[in-house]
């Protein structure tokens, strides 16, 4: 049986761990998760999300309420009364049991000594919260993005930024995938609907929007891979990929394996060799093919040097589903706007670059490469396929639905799918 733990102390180490050390809230809130009963694993999250997404005006809040920052050993206590005014401004918890469960962190924490100062600053937010909010939400902070970030997207899109910073700042719809392979998209809904739950159809044709996210187990059919969770955005790397029967097909940085597997439904004639440099992110891939019973050949490799891992293989069409920025699924994931610095994005281009340079010669000829990123940023997107055609003669672009000459660039939308990039290449 899981002990009972102080959740608000748990989350403050959390967020700790990635505003101050840099780790990713992917990586560390599942194990935790496993530390506390069920019931309380989403709310975990939701205040780790929570607080990454709003921390600009949290940070900017206790700058007002208190004289002197919290810092050294002390410094978990300021997260901690950053979790405190997240469940005061965003959440339903009752203020009372707000304040209650934060202030008893300290103690946890071990900073009993402190839990008068924790209770002092939350009461006088409590007190002051009309005016204080007045005074901090101002640009720049109100966007609650990083400032080198905005200025990247106030320069690469100067009528977009603002409903772009606006949609990161959402929580994320949960996508669903309908598995062609066993339903039809209607015939998925009809099950859905009968397990009381509503589902709105996504402008990709297998994509379904949940009015209201839910556990997969209350999903029909999930175990048995009737469906699959996947953003809408992400759904159309395979469709635009367009996989035939028999073909020989690379899905390059495949994990965690959601588009191994829609190319798999799409195409299941089609021979799929699934790559990653993680062999840790590779076992999610595994999972993923068992679950939906398919067959793939799952390699650990690196991008970059691609004869160590398929020797002279080369293929019909290859997926390269490029390592970047992410920001195009800061929703999904709101610590990235923490954990990025604007020198990476530099050095994610040149990655993105020897990648795809490397594995160019796998294509055959007449073959098809989809270039695909999770990015907003043109340096990682159209500037770097006008580089690739420029220096490659045998590659051409081929014009997709709302893009331009190099590729058709997707921001993020409330009710629509992720930010998301794709530029589809066919070799002469």
């Amino acid at each position: 049986m899981k002990k009972a733990t102080n959740l608000r102390s748990l989350a403050a180490q959390l967020i700790e761990r990635v505003v101050d050390k840099g780790e990713s809230l992917s990586a560390i809130l599942p194990a935790a998760q496993k530390t506390v009963a069920d019931k309380d694993g989403a709310l975990l999250q939701e205040l780790c999300f929570g607080v990454t997404r709003t921390l600009p005006q949290l940070e900017a809040l206790i700058g007002k309420l208190m004289e002197r920052p919290l810092t050294g050993k002390q410094r978990v206590l300021h997260y901690l009364i950053m979790v405190g005014l997240y469940q005061l401004l965003y959440t339903r918890i009752p203020p009372h049991a707000a304040l209650a469960e934060t202030v008893a962190g300290a103690e946890v924490l071990k900073r009993a000594n402190l839990k008068g100062l924790l209770n002092g600053v939350l009461r006088q937010f409590q007190r002051q919260q009309e005016s204080l909010l007045a005074e901090v939400d101002q640009a720049p902070q109100r966007y609650l993005h990083p400032g080198w970030l905005l200025k990247r997207l106030q320069h690469a899109w100067p009528q977009q930024w603002q409903a772009i910073t606006e949609a990161n700042n959402q929580r994320p719809p949960m996508w669903l995938r309908v598995n062609r392979q066993h339903h039809t998209r209607d015939a998925w809904l009809a099950l859905l609907n009968q397990a009381d739950k509503n589902g709105i159809c996504g402008d990709a044709p297998d994509a379904v929007r949940l009015e209201s996210p839910a556990p997969v187990s209350q999903l029909p059919g999930f175990e048995q891979g009737w469906v699959t969770v996947q953003d809408l955005s992400a759904q159309r790397c395979a469709l635009l990929l367009e996989p035939q029967p028999g073909e020989h097909i690379l899905d390059l940085c495949a994990a965690p394996g959601g588009k191994t597997t829609h190319i798999l439904e799409v195409a299941p004639q089609a021979s799929v060799m699934a790559v990653d440099i993680d062999e840790q992110r590779l076992s999610r891939v595994r999972e993923n093919l068992l679950r939906l019973n398919m067959t793939a050949e799952v390699r650990q490799g690196d991008g970059r040097t691609p004869a160590a891992w398929c020797n002279d293989l080369t293929f019909d069409r290859i997926l390269l589903d490029a390592p970047c920025s992410a920001t195009g699924v800061i929703r999904r994931h709101p610590d990235i706007k923490w954990l990025r610095r604007d020198r990476d994005i530099a050095e994610l281009a040149a990655l993105q670059r020897e990648i795809l340079n490397a594995i160019w010669p796998r294509l055959k000829s007449g073959g098809t490469l989809l270039y695909a990123t999770c990015s907003v940023l043109p340096e990682e997107n159209h500037e770097q396929i006008r580089t690739f055609l420029a220096d490659h003669d045998d590659a051409i672009a081929v014009p997709l639905p709302q893009g331009d000459e190099y590729g058709w660039q997707v921001f993020p939308h409330a009710d629509g799918g992720d930010g998301f990039f794709y530029a589809k290449l066919i070799k002469k």
